[in-house]
């Protein structure tokens, strides 16, 4: 098996056109795995039946964190993929990103916006290539478009970056493993900062965080609702525990290291 693709979900009515686009881009075949990962509850509409469609099925709600870890934790793939329940593929997406990425990283690509309902790329919407790690409001880690490294960098089609949204990545299934284990839920709680956790891990193991044009994902723009969601008062002891986690590291390594 070569990449087995993980999707958490939680009554998400897309889960099924997303399992679609991965399996009609592909270009592994019967190498390709689907994981879909059904949080705590029982699906009311029909599931995709296929050979190389598995699900799990979790008792209860454990999160988009312990959803993925559930995944992740029977995936036999060379490679494995975490995408969102709510994302469009390129053409060829899975076999690009194997063959190009490497032991030590964690690969993202370029990122389109989806709009779910007519389900298409969404053409009035910019994609997003580089991302700067900053942080926000002195409360949280999050992505920012870095506009000025992307024009500099628009010929390099695969090249290190400094931050990426979760919602789509492929790593080699060793590197989770041996750096990532799992992701925490112990002072994150169930959902957020789950790609800055993998980035602090790999950074600190020698590793680097990679962005790959050749090819693309759209994800759902925001301006459509979420299901794995909750506000910011539930929100704000993850975020404060994962700066505070990785806040001297940020300071005295990484951004030093990009400049910034």
């Amino acid at each position: 098996m070569k990449l087995s693709v993980v999707i958490p979900s939680w009554k998400d009515p897309f889960l099924i056109k997303t399992i679609d686009s991965f399996l009609a881009s592909s270009e592994l075949g019967d190498q390709l795995e689907v994981i879909a990962v059904l949080d705590g509850y029982w699906p009311s509409f029909k599931l995709v039946d296929s050979p190389r469609v598995r699900y799990v099925h979790l008792g209860k709600n454990r999160g988009m964190r312990g959803a993925i870890n559930a995944g992740v934790s029977v995936a036999r793939g060379e490679f494995i993929c975490r995408a969102d329940e709510h994302c469009m593929f390129a053409q060829g997406f899975d076999k690009i990103m194997t063959d190009s990425c490497e032991s030590n990283w964690i690969m993202t690509s370029r990122r389109f916006f989806l709009d779910p309902i007519k389900w298409e790329v969404m053409e009035d919407q910019p994609y997003v290539d580089y991302e700067k790690l900053i942080i926000q409001d002195d409360k949280k880690f999050s992505g920012q478009r870095w506009r000025s490294r992307s024009k500099e960098r628009q010929n390099i089609m695969i090249d290190e970056t400094m931050a990426m949204q979760g919602s789509c990545w492929v790593m080699p299934r060793q590197w989770w493993i041996d750096v990532i284990g799992e992701l925490q839920t112990d002072g994150y709680g169930p959902l957020y900062q789950d790609s800055h956790e993998m980035q602090f891990k790999t950074w600190k193991a020698g590793g680097k965080l990679m962005l790959n044009k050749n090819t693309w994902f759209a994800h759902k723009h925001r301006s459509f609702s979420r299901t794995h969601n909750y506000g910011t008062a539930e929100a704000t002891p993850g975020w404060a525990y994962s700066l505070n986690l990785h806040r001297e590291y940020y300071e005295s390594v990484v951004r030093p290291k990009w400049g910034i």
